[in-house]
């Protein structure tokens, strides 16, 4: 509780809230690499889940692909990075996007695995190509669950992105590493107080936006689309 308390009391100290090294400009730094690792995932691995799962081939490979990638620990990778790449922000990001690609990759994947196939049949039967029916069919009706493949990566990353601090200058993970070393618990504990509730703030956005597209995503949407086609 002392240590709780001393974290509060350490958060509320506007002394932490200004300069390079403040509260702000970490949370901006954690956020940007958050973003940047989850864009560069998704950009590889939507594409591959939705090709996987709109042509059913490689199916296994999906799962030996996100089998393997959540077996390896992050801490391991982001050294054997930082061994190669040196210090800065590469050998992070490289890391975390391979933590960020299984959840996309399989939520990409179960996504359009959900279409039903009589659904795809009727698309094919009046016409669309492949691509219309991918891009018009298959993706807003399967958007519910490529999202939460979305989320889950983002809370993933955003909550390992702590890390970074481990081999760069940037993200919340400055304030538990620099607290570890010099023995302050207030501000150890004030970073992972900011980590949790970035975390949360972001979980409920994205929970939004999943429910969201829940309730757009029906099966009237193909029939509208057929009937504008």
């Amino acid at each position: 509780m002392d240590y709780l308390l001393a974290a509060f009391a350490w958060l509320a100290d506007s002394s932490h809230w200004t300069g390079r090294s403040g509260i702000p400009n970490r949370l901006l730094q954690h956020l940007a690499v958050t973003s940047v690792v989850v864009s560069i995932a998704a950009v590889i691995a939507l594409p591959i889940g939705i090709l996987i799962g709109h042509t059913h081939r490689g199916s296994g490979v999906v799962g030996a692909i996100v089998g393997a990638a959540r077996s390896i620990p992050t801490l391991g990778l982001l050294t054997l990075f930082g061994l190669g790449l040196g210090i800065g922000l590469r050998a992070p990001i490289l890391a975390l996007v391979v933590l960020a690609m299984p959840s996309l990759l399989a939520g990409a994947y179960a996504g359009i695995e959900t279409v039903k196939p009589e659904v795809t049949d009727a698309a094919r039967a009046i016409g669309l190509s492949e691509w219309q029916i991918v891009s018009r069919v298959e993706i807003p009706l399967s958007a519910p669950v490529i999202i939460g493949g979305i989320r889950s990566a983002t809370l993933q990353v955003v909550s390992t992105a702590t890390l970074a601090a481990y081999i760069a200058d940037a993200g919340l993970g400055r304030f538990l590493f620099t607290g570890l070393k010099t023995r302050d618990y207030a501000q150890m504990v004030g970073g992972a107080i900011m980590v949790i509730t970035l975390a949360l703030i972001l979980e409920l956005i994205l929970a939004g936006i999943q429910r969201l597209a829940r309730r757009i995503s029906h099966p009237q949407l193909l029939t509208t689309t057929m009937k504008r086609n």
